[in-house]
């Protein structure tokens, strides 16, 4: 009986995190603040080798920055977020583009797909925030053909995302036991998430490509507090004292993690991990 209680405990936790985790990725107006990551995503998905698939899932697609640059090249694209706006988003953008797409909201904690549906996944920036971790590796390799492949982006420990975060935690603190999302950026840890169902697992520390404001640190984190989600909330909900504080905590990482030229501010400090594995 106890055991049942604290399974039921630790669910009612896990589901109360995810609905803060879907609350907080469709605030602000992440289809817009993503804008300036574009091209970046865009060159690393073009890097992926994806000429051997024909279906394609983007896990944790956001606003279909990855899934539409995708179909453009003639993969049947499959795309799926937690947030309802996003997929929203995605979903007028590929109808402009006149391609077809699918586009669900979903989680990547139990996808809405059946196994062996897919010739390859991928995930830029998106499925690491999942809560349980080894139920994203699982849903992976569920959906994934054998021989099918897998690339994620994930930014490490170090990156200035992670920073951000940190600073971002201080003031909206995660649940106790909470998996950190950079874990996924940590090469030990995704050898031991995946070995079980993925081989020839390599893994390269890179640099987001092409990340550029035209506006200087101040405009940055007034761009974050705004229109990134996590941010936001952080910023609603802190005190006057603690607004200014993370004001000057976030403008200092930004600074220290990019560089200034013809008014053009570059992130410099965009260091993720590649994961390209192969199904069993």
């Amino acid at each position: 009986m106890a055991a049942q209680q604290a399974s039921t405990e630790t669910n009612n936790t896990i589901n109360e995190l995810k609905m803060k985790q879907k609350a907080t990725w469709e605030d602000g107006d992440y289809a817009g603040f993503s804008t300036y990551m574009r091209d970046g995503a865009i060159e690393i998905l073009h890097g992926w080798d994806l000429s051997k698939a024909k279906t394609l899932l983007d896990v944790g697609c956001g606003s279909g920055q990855t899934a539409i640059p995708a179909a453009k090249t003639g993969l049947q694209v499959t795309g799926v977020d937690i947030a309802e706006n996003l997929i929203e988003h995605a979903r007028k953008q590929a109808s402009k583009a006149k391609l077809n797409i699918q586009f669900d909201v979903g989680d990547a904690e139990q996808l809405p797909y059946t196994d062996n549906s897919f010739d390859a996944a991928i995930s830029m920036i998106g499925a690491m925030f999942a809560p349980q971790p080894d139920r994203v590796s699982s849903e992976f390799a569920r959906v994934l053909k054998s021989g099918g492949k897998l690339y994620m982006a994930n930014w490490t420990a170090t990156s200035m995302p992670a920073q951000m975060f940190k600073c971002v935690t201080e003031i909206t603190p995660p649940p106790p036991g909470f998996i950190p999302p950079i874990l996924w950026g940590d090469e030990d840890t995704v050898k031991q998430r995946l070995q079980k169902d993925f081989k020839d697992i390599h893994l390269n520390r890179k640099h987001y490509p092409q990340w550029h404001y035209p506006f200087d640190e101040h405009g940055v984190v007034n761009l974050f507090r705004e229109q990134f989600g996590p941010v936001k909330k952080a910023f609603a909900a802190a005190t006057e004292i603690q607004k200014k504080q993370l004001y000057d905590k976030l403008f200092h990482i930004y600074r220290n993690n990019s560089e200034t030229s013809n008014d053009i501010l570059t992130i410099t400090g965009g260091e993720y991990l590649e994961i390209i594995a192969t199904r069993r």
